[in-house]
């Protein structure tokens, strides 16, 4: 029998996201507790940033027409601190002003106080001749008043919660949290402290899936429902997915959707609703689920990832990631990459798309990561990323490739 073509994963992902309708609901947040959340409605400016032209520099208000040459006298007239408002500039003064302060009308420079000469009769001396404009931060320089200055869609970080503090917000509408169900098949997982390493049963491994996996979903903003490691008998099976499809939006589990006698999860999503196996054209991650599992009127995505420990993680930045992205209604989903030089060889090209575990070398090159199996984790700590290797590539030493960091990812 021939087998079907693996898919690649750029048309996987395609058609992934065609079922990942952005969840409807919103909620009010203050900026304070708003960060990685998705912003659900535009944010538009109701006024200018900054409101007037302001000092960028501690020093002095002036007219350009009143200091000719260097080492002209003025009286200073007045001083004008940060939020406060002075009055217009005579001809002739100067006014002492400070970093913020808006500069008072008349005045067309400041001049910082380092070229300056403070006197004790009230004077002040400007060593340097100023230029129309010099210092002053204009009115509606950084924002215009009715511009979008977040559109819907952003991920909310830092820099975009200030910017939204900046035009007078002090909530945003955001999107939902997806309710993310997550467990394990596989009676030979242990958990990390239940059993001492040397007490451990033959055969028997401890679970690092559940831990970076459960991680990643609270770093896209999930609610995670964790189920653990479900006993692996179709029943406990078929209850730990009817659960989950009635609290969640999105089942993801790890390991035990294939053809063997004590896979049970592709039988229980297949009784409970719908399952497609997909062969997926990279490596490590070859194989992957994506269906849906009814639970009364309601109705969950599941995603099936692999059980090998790095393949499941490249599944899941590849696949999942993006999906709850959409689902949120993020926009930007796509990992932005840089053109890096390879400080290795990698001989063998391959038939699927290969994801390299490589660091920054002291010489500024890529270094890979000895044994790339699907099985070393300890490869994705000991790296900063990723090489995203075509199908049917090979790699010398000195040759351009694309790196995606782990920021990128995760």
């Amino acid at each position: 029998m021939t087998r079907p073509p693996l898919k690649p994963l750029d048309d996987a992902l395609a058609e992934l996201l065609v079922h990942a309708e952005p969840l409807a609901q919103t909620e009010t947040l203050s900026l304070f507790d708003a960060d990685h959340r998705v912003l659900a409605q535009d944010v538009v400016s109701p006024l200018q940033v900054p409101p007037r032209d302001n000092s960028a520099m501690d020093g002095y208000a002036l007219r350009c027409a009143d200091v000719a040459q260097a080492g002209t006298l003025l009286p200073v007239s007045q001083r004008i601190p940060a939020g406060h408002v002075g009055q217009p500039l005579a001809e002739g003064t100067a006014a002492r002003i400070f970093t913020g302060a808006p500069v008072p009308e008349g005045a067309d420079a400041i001049v910082m106080q380092e070229d300056c000469t403070a006197l004790e009769d009230g004077r002040v001396q400007v060593h340097a001749v100023p230029k129309a404009g010099q210092w002053i931060r204009h009115s509606g320089e950084d924002i215009v008043r009715g511009a979008t200055v977040l559109t819907a869609g952003t991920r909310l970080g830092p820099a975009e919660l200030g910017l939204a503090a900046s035009v007078g917000l002090a909530e945003v509408a955001v999107a939902r949290r997806p309710r993310v169900a997550l467990f394990s098949t596989g009676d030979e997982l242990i958990m990390p402290g239940t059993v001492a390493p040397e007490q451990m049963r033959e055969g028997t491994i401890y679970n690092s899936n559940r831990y970076f996996l459960r991680s990643m979903l609270q770093r896209l903003g999930c609610e995670v429902l964790d189920l653990g490691v479900v006993e692996d008998t179709l029943a406990a099976t078929v209850a730990a997915l009817r659960r989950a499809a009635a609290e969640c939006d999105v089942i993801v589990t790890s390991g035990g959707v294939s053809v063997g006698e004590e896979d049970h999860v592709k039988p229980a999503v297949q009784q409970l609703g719908q399952l497609d196996l997909w062969k997926i054209a990279i490596k490590p991650g070859k194989p992957f689920a994506y269906g849906h599992v009814h639970s009364g009127a309601r109705r969950a995505h599941f995603m099936g990832l692999p059980g090998n420990p790095v393949s499941s993680f490249i599944t899941f930045v590849w696949l999942v990631r993006p999906f709850l992205l959409r689902l949120q209604g993020t926009t930007a989903i796509a990992p932005q990459s840089v053109a890096a030089s390879a400080g290795f060889d990698w001989a063998k090209a391959d038939s699927r798309r290969e994801f390299l575990r490589v660091r920054w070398g002291a010489d500024g090159r890529l270094e890979r990561y000895a044994n790339q199996s699907s099985g070393v984790l300890t490869s994705t700590v000991w790296g900063d990323g990723v090489v995203d290797n075509p199908a049917g590539s090979t790699i010398r030493a000195g040759d351009t490739v694309r790196f995606i960091p782990w920021a990128e990812l995760l």
